[in-house]
């Protein structure tokens, strides 16, 4: 027999209308929409206006409010493609071992004489000793500062290689680490553009790695290529140095372990700094805008445990000295210590904006980024071109639908009625699980739709000719439908099976839009096996309880 228990036909239908209500929101995606984006600000601790206010109330809060995220095709944006300046971090890497080259050779100084660094390559450090005659115990000694590689590609390998000729050491980086510094500059770039995107408050971004070097950045919704730039490729790197001196003169000579920095709100004024600094941003955990004590906009920061030791013990050292804080190669502020810093916080003053405070605060809140970036291309999609997009997917939605409705009812009558039911039902259930997992939809994903509409009636074909075989053998219609699902079942899984695999694969292999479609291609063959199955079937039960036919056509 045909019939199906009560709680299997309340399943179905708790399925369908959960469903439906999840893919509610979509048919008013603008409303739906401002509502999440106003409840998202307030999570992040903005202050409620009365624009929020009304964005929230235009949506029920006893509704589903999820809708599918629209990709950069869709809803246009930008596009970036940034090279990773690898060689800054190779240079920053080497100049880190100065301090402990320095100490090291001057515990020899009855051997080496006196030590002084030598302008060079930036991915050497290369050091002048007075007393040739001690140069090999020199490298020796500077030999066994170098550390065992932890990278799985460096397992037995050191960090660095040391050399010498005539009056001077060579400090360089090892292939092996110079490998694993670039696994890892590029893994910590591509976390902290996702945390600053992120910060901002954007959906559904696509950041991922191409090549050795690259980074693919595209961030639906944004306003152009240039604001994203603006978002992500400041380093947003925050130091603090010890001063040296002042001078008006941008070329003033300097030694090898210095460095001479702009001042950020006088752009004549140049302080001279020490190369190393004593802290930098890498041990913050924490940046907000703020106020100072005279109203104006700044930013305030907190250290991490070890952080806040180091420059307690700095700032306790040198009571009454200069001490610059520099943020992206610019002094920022360089007042004289009156005494010791040691709560682990402090506050960065200057001619900030409210807009730049806020934008200062991102960006070391997320972290700074390990080296610069040169954006090889840009592009910015306008939100007219995501709507033509938008507009042409869903003609050839309606288009494929009304060719596979047409063709059912006219091939299989009252039955391809039913089996064009389920088929809205199906698209609406596609809806509502991209919905319901944050799936993001693009070109490739409408097209992954377009083509499970046409894919969903096979299985209700299969079912429908396998009743018409049946009809010829069976005793009456009742029994027809049973044998003709119960025999159909088996091809439907198998064909369906295969089909998911490949998504799958998809899915796993590819990137970009081929997930997209992979996704919508998947989530399509779940919904179109559930309905092809389980609500047509539900939907011939009903008809076949109220009419109690004694022959059906098909």
């Amino acid at each position: 027999m045909i019939d199906l228990a009560l709680w299997k036909r309340l399943a179905i239908l708790f399925v369908c209308l959960v469903g439906l209500a999840l893919a509610l929101p979509n048919a008013f995606y603008s409303r739906a929409e401002r509502h999440n984006d106003a409840m998202t600000a307030i999570e992040r601790g903005a202050v409620t206006t009365p624009e929020m206010a009304e964005d929230i109330a235009a949506w029920p809060e006893f509704l589903p409010s999820g809708v599918v995220n629209l990709g950069l095709d869709l809803r246009g944006g930008a596009h970036l493609l940034a090279e990773v300046q690898l060689a800054d971090v190779y240079e920053s890497r080497i100049d880190a071992y100065w301090p402990e080259v320095r100490d090291t050779l001057r515990d020899l100084r009855d051997t080496v004489g006196t030590i002084r660094r030598q302008n060079g390559p930036g991915d050497a450090l290369s050091v002048r000793i007075s007393e040739p005659a001690g140069l090999q115990a020199a490298v020796d000694a500077v030999r066994g500062l170098s550390r065992p590689i932890t990278s799985l590609s460096g397992v037995g390998q050191q960090d660095i290689e040391v050399s010498g000729s005539g009056d001077t050491l060579t400090v360089r980086l090892s292939e092996a680490e110079r490998a694993a510094i670039d696994e890892r500059t590029l893994a910590q770039s591509l976390e902290i553009i996702r945390r600053r995107v992120d910060e901002a408050g954007t959906r559904e971004p696509t950041i991922q790695r191409q090549g050795g070097d690259r980074i693919l950045i595209q961030v639906p919704g944004i306003g152009s290529a240039q604001e994203l730039k603006e978002l992500i490729g400041t380093t947003a790197k925050l130091t603090f140095h010890p001063v040296r001196g002042e001078t008006r003169d941008p070329n003033a000579p300097v030694s090898a372990d210095q460095i001479l920095l702009p001042d950020i709100d006088d752009p004549e004024r140049f302080y001279i700094l020490e190369r190393t600094p004593v802290v930098s941003g890498d041990d913050l955990v924490d940046a907000q805008p703020g106020f100072d004590q005279n109203g104006s906009p700044s930013v305030t920061f907190r250290f991490n445990p070890a952080g806040a030791r180091i420059f307690a013990i700095y700032t306790a050292e040198n009571v009454g000295s200069p001490f610059a804080v520099v943020l992206d190669d610019q002094v920022v502020t360089a007042p004289n210590i009156r005494e010791a810093i040691t709560g682990g916080s402090g506050q960065i003053t200057g001619n900030f904006s409210v807009e730049e405070a806020n934008r200062q605060a991102i960006l070391l809140r997320a972290g700074a980024l390990p080296a610069a970036m040169t954006f090889l291309e840009e592009r910015t999609i306008g939100p007219e071109l995501g709507q033509d997009s938008i507009d042409a997917g869903q003609t050839a939605s309606l288009v494929a639908m009304a060719a596979v409705v047409v063709f059912m009812i006219a091939s299989y009558g009252l039955f391809g009625v039913f089996a064009t039911v389920a088929l809205g039902i199906n698209v609406a259930l596609i809806f509502g699980i991209l919905s319901m997992i944050g799936g993001t939809l693009t070109l490739p994903g409408i097209a992954g739709i377009v083509l499970t509409i046409g894919m969903a009636v096979d299985a209700n074909v299969l079912v429908f000719e396998r009743i018409r075989e049946e009809l010829k053998t069976a005793r009456g219609p009742a029994r027809a439908i049973s044998l003709g699902y119960e025999r159909a079942l088996s091809a439907i899984v198998d064909a369906n099976i295969t089909t998911f695999i490949i998504a799958t694969i998809l899915f796993m292999l590819g990137s970009g839009p081929v997930r997209g479609f992979a996704v919508t291609l998947g989530v399509g063959i779940m919904t179109s096996v559930f309905t092809s199955i389980f609500v047509t079937r539900l939907l011939i039960i009903i008809w076949f309880e109220r009419r109690r036919p004694k022959q059906i056509e098909v």
